[in-house]
């Protein structure tokens, strides 16, 4: 896939208020500070489409960025460690569920897990949760730049086994990336892609 354009929409902390429009969208979410904003700049070739910082926890709102006019990628609020008040984070997690529970556009969401790091029981109870909603959704492994060949590939398989020895029969579907060297890029795009061209032709064979 090739992104010829990448525009902000809107950023708002109801569902309800969200756009409007018939078009696939795909969520990315992930612990604070897991890269997720530089992520995004580096999917759609853009270096400042998602702010980007050193503080975890920036993301606070539900922000829509339309690409390519035909989907939607939605940067969500990060959960954990985020140095916000008690308050503010009860409230954007609550707009977080209310959003994976009632957006009937969303036909996929990215978890963001950090590669150099063991399992982190908060992603996993995150994890846990989308499945038990039946929403689905894939892992996007992050910083692989960090970690040499060799390590990525411990890493990732370790992170595997372990969510199909211990939650699941068969793990999500994964990538490996780094923002920094645009690893992962074309796999994830394409992978979009696909959903896409589904999704359109599902759309197409509806009935009136």
């Amino acid at each position: 896939m090739k992104i010829s354009s990448a525009e902000f929409v809107m950023s708002n902390s109801e569902v309800a208020k969200c756009p409007n429009e018939p078009l696939p969208e795909y969520a990315f979410i992930g612990r604070s500070n897991v890269g997720k904003s530089s992520l995004i700049n580096m999917l759609t070739d853009r270096k400042n489409l998602a702010k980007t910082s050193g503080r975890p926890g920036k993301t606070q709102l539900i922000n829509h960025f339309k690409i390519n006019n035909n989907w939607f990628l939605v940067d969500l609020p990060g959960y954990g460690y985020a140095q916000v008040s008690k308050k503010d984070k009860k409230t954007f997690q609550k707009y977080i569920t209310n959003y994976f529970l009632e957006r009937q556009q969303l036909v996929c969401s990215f978890v963001l897990i950090d590669i150099r790091h063991k399992p982190q029981t908060i992603d996993l109870e995150f994890m846990q949760w989308m499945g038990e909603n039946g929403i689905p959704f894939s892992i996007i492994f992050t910083k692989a730049d960090k970690l040499r060949p060799m390590a990525i590939q411990r890493h990732v398989a370790d992170y595997i086994n372990y969510l199909q020895n211990d939650m699941w029969e068969e793990a999500p579907h994964y990538f490996i990336t780094s923002s920094s060297k645009k690893a992962g890029r074309d796999e994830v795009l394409a992978y979009i892609d696909t959903i896409n061209l589904e999704y359109f032709e599902a759309q197409k064979n509806r009935p009136i």
